[in-house]
């Protein structure tokens, strides 16, 4: 467990990127405007969650090499925050490599309860950790990131993030 710990604070680490958003061609004032990007991710387990998941479009991560997809490459998370534009979860490995994006994650949510005022997200989070060993790391609007183990809310960090 401690391992685990120690990667998903890693993994934290490197969402702080995540705020910053995306810049979008805008006619107001300074020419564009910033779009705050919110996600879902799911770490470790990967076999397990792909299992209780499915794409939904062509998966645009399917096809390059692993050695592209590590979430630790700055190329790759500003690929990600374009992708996450998208609707679906991304699925991330043990070792950090991002294997799929659009994944719709398809786990029971019967017998879970959440805070009022989380939504469709969140559920998904919680439905997907409480049939795998997978932990969800949900990005929301409001620069806050909730992790859930277990099916519960085990952590929540309402940072700002910059880079």
């Amino acid at each position: 467990m401690r391992i685990k710990n120690l990667a998903l604070k890693k993994f934290l680490e490197l969402t702080k990127f995540w705020q910053q958003g995306v810049a979008r061609p805008s006619s107001g004032l300074y020419g564009h405007i910033v779009l705050s990007v919110v996600t879902l991710f799911v770490v470790f387990d990967s076999e397990a969650v792909l299992q209780r998941s499915r794409c939904l479009i062509l998966d645009p991560l399917a096809g390059h090499p692993d050695s592209n997809k590590r979430i630790d490459d700055h190329d790759v998370r500003e690929t990600i925050k374009e992708l996450a534009q998208l609707d679906g979860a991304f699925i991330v490995s043990n070792t950090g490599v991002v294997i799929s994006a659009c994944r719709y994650i398809n786990a029971s949510s019967q017998g879970i309860a959440l805070p009022l005022g989380l939504g469709s997200r969140h559920m998904a989070a919680a439905s997907i950790t409480k049939e795998t060993e997978a932990i969800a790391v949900v990005v929301s609007e409001s620069s806050v990131v909730r992790v859930f183990e277990g099916e519960s809310l085990s952590r929540k960090s309402y940072q700002s993030f910059g880079c």
